[in-house]
């Protein structure tokens, strides 16, 4: 069991790293997303009601803020909303689909999206690619999650590993696009990652014999525990004691992500371009993430509504950053990224790791899968209220 257990702490790593992969990188493509569309449509029309110059300082743009005609906020929208679906819904009837067959869906879909936005040539096949991203990551966490149940302490593991995820893809996307590859070469080769996730989970983990891997479960397996699976949860228990009393599902927090508005936030006559500081805005939002999310062993914060409320605090801050233009360089917006990332990656592991531990054993699995819905419902409440307030700046 000890050694189950070990090998699926570096599984972990490999797998949430793999299965938030896909998402990070259309989250930091969403400026390119849009802006070759929008370069496409004005080489093939010679209107002027359709033209729109991307570089800074264009007189054709009235706006201040150098704006997209759609904001990055609908690609955020197509990256979460169906993610969001699923982690509402698909608790209560993933029971009836095994887990290999969910991981082997999941890598499907993701080397899908990355095909269909390379190759895309309009608008819709983009969101479409990204939409499967989405169904990508968020049947991925919540069977992941899910599957931290049948192992001890590897929660850090799948917590570091997605933390990983945000700074390597967002890195790699923002490092390969600066070199001088295009976004079509760079998303192709990204296509090893789905590959790398078969592989990390077919290949490497060890799963304990109580795992439905090609089986469905029976209609009351999630309220049977193995007698492996007890102890290895028993193991797992020295640092709080468990909570008899708690068996419904958590959504603890809501967290919001403030970089829907942050294309809208940048400098000119700098070193990096316009849509170049918006990927280094995601590749520092992930730094934090991973940070903090590789926390665990080191601090445990119990009382998550105050990160939720500092995230809240910074938000409204960098809204009114935004309508006055007051911060004076670049490297001050870096530094609140940074600072949004450590608040956002610490909400997320420490209401997993409560729940895991203050929850039921009976429960545990789909409270661990219902209570991801969190993140995901603030980042579309997020994307929903940025794209009104995207218009009200570009109007400006």
């Amino acid at each position: 069991q000890c050694r189950i257990s070990r090998l699926f702490l570096a599984s972990s790593r490999l797998l949430g790293l793999c299965n938030n992969f896909a998402y990070v990188v259309m989250l930091s493509a969403a400026h390119d997303i849009l802006e070759k569309q929008e370069t496409r449509n004005e080489t093939a029309s010679t209107s002027a009601s359709l033209h729109v110059d991307f570089q800074v300082g264009n007189s054709s743009n009235s706006s201040i803020y150098d704006c997209n005609p759609v904001s990055t906020a609908a690609v955020l929208l197509a990256d979460i909303l169906p993610t969001l679906f699923i982690k509402v819904f698909a608790p209560f009837v993933i029971h009836k689909m095994p887990y290999g067959v969910r991981v082997l869906f999941c890598a499907i879909m993701a080397a899908t999206s990355f095909l269909l936005v390379s190759f895309s040539s309009a608008v819709w096949m983009s969101i479409l690619g990204v939409i499967f991203a989405s169904i990508s990551s968020g049947l991925g966490e919540l069977s992941f999650l899910s599957l931290t149940v049948f192992f001890s302490s590897v929660l850090e593991g799948w917590g570091s590993g997605t933390g990983a995820a945000g700074l390597i893809g967002a890195f790699l996307y923002s490092g390969l696009i600066q070199a001088g590859l295009s976004p079509r070469i760079t998303l192709l080769i990204m296509l090893v990652v789905p590959i790398i996730m078969f592989i990390s989970y077919f290949f490497l983990l060890v799963c304990p014999p109580s795992l439905p891997q090609w089986r469905t479960k029976e209609t009351e397996y999630a309220a049977l525990v193995s007698e492996d699976r007890q102890q290895l949860l028993d193991s797992s228990d020295d640092e709080e004691p468990e909570s008899s009393t708690t068996g419904k599902c958590h959504i603890r927090r809501v967290i919001f992500f403030p970089l829907c508005k942050m294309e809208l936030l940048f400098f000119h006559n700098i070193f990096l371009t316009h849509a170049a500081q918006y990927r280094w805005y995601q590749t520092l939002y992930q730094l934090g993430v991973l940070l903090s999310r590789s926390s665990l062993r080191w601090l445990k914060i119990r009382k998550v509504w105050i990160l939720s409320v500092l995230q809240m605090l910074n938000a409204v801050f960098l809204l009114l950053a935004v309508r006055y233009l007051f911060l004076p360089t670049v490297w001050l917006v870096f530094t609140f990224i940074l600072y949004e990332g450590l608040l956002g990656g610490a909400a997320y592991v420490n209401t997993f790791h409560f729940i895991s531990k203050e929850t039921e054993d009976r429960h545990r699995e789909f409270s661990m899968a219902a209570a991801s819905v969190g993140d995901s419902l603030g980042i579309t409440v997020a994307g929903l209220i940025s794209l009104p307030v995207h218009t009200y700046f570009c109007s400006l």
